[in-house]
């Protein structure tokens, strides 16, 4: 739960202008809930603040007004290992580390041969003489774009994390991969709580609710078939995606 969560990110000190200090806002008064056990979705147009609301979650920054729960505990009263190993976040370039396949997944926690499964490593694996045990070189080269994803989702998913978070987690793969991960999504997020950041709407239609920011501010809140319904901004969005082929 964010309650009335305002955030602006610090000034670089130097540089010849004046350091220190706070920049302009980014999030303004942003309110919204999401019930355990459901998956939202934050959508908006870049420079909304999507992407924040997470660094914010994980407190990777502190927040300066307002509130943030976490299963009802307000996350600044939450030690911080304890707090990050209830979520696990999957970033857009995701990083590997020099090992095996089976190694970069397991370094997310215990339920290795679950997550192999849903996200569907074992099926691209399958293929090279050393599967699970092919080294993926140093940040993943030896692996495409695709793949390397791949692996990070499972890796977050290995450590059965209470909160799944996604940043633009599909942004940077090929549709033929995008398709495959949604594919995986759907079979692992009913039930499980996970907030989506996503700018393409393909990717969170079935959420249970999407959050549609705009300039720091929760502009509207719905699921897909109501904020089409409301003809607003999410409706503007959709337009310009799917109806006239961007």
């Amino acid at each position: 739960e964010f309650r009335d969560v305002w955030f602006s990110y610090p000034r670089p000190a130097g540089g010849g202008t004046a350091g220190g200090g706070e920049g302009p806002p980014v999030l303004r008064g942003v309110t919204f809930v999401l019930e355990e056990g459901r998956t939202g979705a934050i959508v908006g147009a870049t420079g909304a603040g999507k992407t924040t609301v997470l660094s914010l979650l994980c407190r990777f920054y502190e927040i300066r007004r307002g509130k943030i729960l976490l299963f009802g505990r307000d996350i600044r009263e939450i030690p911080r290992e304890e707090l990050r190993g209830s979520l696990a976040l999957v970033l857009q370039d995701p990083f590997l580390f020099s090992g095996t396949v089976r190694e970069n997944v397991a370094a997310g926690g215990e339920a290795v041969g679950a997550a192999l499964s849903a996200i569907g490593v074992e099926r691209f694996t399958r293929e090279w003489a050393e599967g699970l045990a092919t080294d993926v070189g140093e940040r993943g080269v030896r692996l495409s774009t695709g793949q390397r994803q791949m692996v990070s989702f499972a890796r977050a998913l290995a450590r059965e994390p209470r909160v799944l978070l996604l940043d633009e987690a599909t942004s940077s793969v090929d549709p033929v991969t995008e398709g495959r991960i949604q594919e995986a999504l759907a079979g692992i997020l009913p039930g499980r709580t996970a907030l989506v950041v996503a700018h393409r709407l393909s990717t969170v239609l079935s959420a249970d609710r999407i959050i549609v920011m705009h300039k720091g501010k929760v502009r509207e809140m719905g699921t897909h078939r109501e904020l089409l319904a409301a003809e607003g901004i999410y409706r503007r969005l959709y337009a310009l995606q799917f109806e006239e082929g961007g």
